[in-house]
């Protein structure tokens, strides 16, 4: 069995759907009420994005500074944890979310006392949810870092124990009935991780030092290689981006063809989803989980209340930040937001 078979969907020939950066189109991406939310709202899987801090520390953020996306300023690298922590990472996406609705949306923002997401986090709510989860965890480079990142992470995986494939499936906890909190080193139940990297040389890193981990090679220009569905060494799948697949949609038979699963990033447009879904890729990243879900005839699971998103079927939310009312690739995710389930 390769990677790809032992990664593939359970559910045949549907693809898994995971949450960018959390249920992020609904709440302030890599906070944990946004991934809280993708949780319930049934999907397969999280992303998330891993910078290390300058005392070491690995936290879920995309950009290398926290300009965009708290209300402090300075580069991830050059910071400590506890200078991170002071700062707050939603206030600017209710903001945006307030502007976008005309001022009419009122929410509750994180204090700062919330902090950044750690990974160490992100894994322990993972493997406490009581379901199967697979974890895409993309490692940002070039880093001052460099290698570190990958070393770091093997480390922390290996402590939630979880370099090796996730066994079984069920929730019963040790004793068998379901409400097992997993111990230290001890995965939740079918909890995995693919490690993805636009670096091929960060996925070479984790394939000395984790092999079986599965790892995604990501790419938003086709090389000569991957157009024609060859991954680079050390990596197991391809992860093109939206738009490469918009121009270039034989690249995932290719890769078919050579045993190769495509999983694509980021869709979140009905004409995209319907795309993907036509040409039978293996993964959805999507900052609107529960839009592609429906569409694809999975319905979702409703909010924490269990009144239903949105009244109980799937609606578009309005965006602060469209090109031509399409949301782009997205390399830096807009806030958005919805009226009728976040007040």
């Amino acid at each position: 069995m390769n990677a790809w078979q032992a990664w593939a969907s359970p559910l045949g020939s549907a693809p898994l759907v995971f949450a960018h950066r959390g249920s992020s189109a609904a709440l302030p991406e890599h906070t944990v009420a946004a991934y809280e939310r993708a949780a319930v709202e049934g999907v397969d899987g999280f992303e998330c994005d891993v910078r290390l801090t300058r005392d070491g520390h690995l936290v879920c953020i995309h950009d290398a500074s926290i300009t965009r996306t708290s209300n402090g300023r300075g580069r991830v690298t050059r910071l400590t944890l506890a200078e991170l922590n002071r700062h707050d990472y939603s206030t600017w996406y209710h903001e945006k979310a307030r502007i976008a609705n005309g001022g009419s949306v009122h929410v509750a923002p994180a204090t700062a006392a919330d902090g950044i997401l750690t990974l160490d986090r992100l894994l322990t709510l993972a493997r406490g949810t009581g379901r199967p989860l697979r974890l895409l965890i993309e490692t940002k480079h070039p880093s001052r870092y460099g290698g570190d990142v990958e070393r770091r992470l093997v480390d922390l995986l290996a402590r939630h124990g979880l370099t090796a494939p996730a066994v079984g499936s069920g929730v019963a906890g040790s004793d068998g009935s379901g409400s097992g909190e997993p111990g230290p080193g001890e995965p939740g139940p079918g909890v995995s991780v693919t490690v993805m990297s636009f670096s091929a040389r960060a996925l070479r890193r984790i394939r000395a030092l984790a092999p079986e981990i599965p790892t995604v090679f990501l790419f938003d220009i086709p090389t000569p290689s991957v157009w024609s569905g060859r991954v680079p060494e050390g990596a197991d799948l391809l992860g093109p981006s939206i738009r490469v697949i918009r121009y270039w949609p034989e690249i995932v038979r290719r890769a078919h063809d050579r045993g190769v699963g495509v999983m694509v990033w980021t869709v979140n447009e009905p004409a995209d989803i319907q795309q993907v879904r036509a040409l039978g890729v293996d993964g959805i990243i999507t900052d609107r989980p529960a839009d592609v879900l429906a569409t694809l005839g999975r319905n979702p699971a409703g909010d924490r209340d269990g009144t239903g998103l949105a009244g109980g079927s799937a609606t578009r939310t309005a965006s602060p930040e469209t090109d031509g009312g399409r949301l782009g690739p997205c390399p830096s995710t807009t806030g958005v937001s919805s009226p009728g389930w976040l007040g």
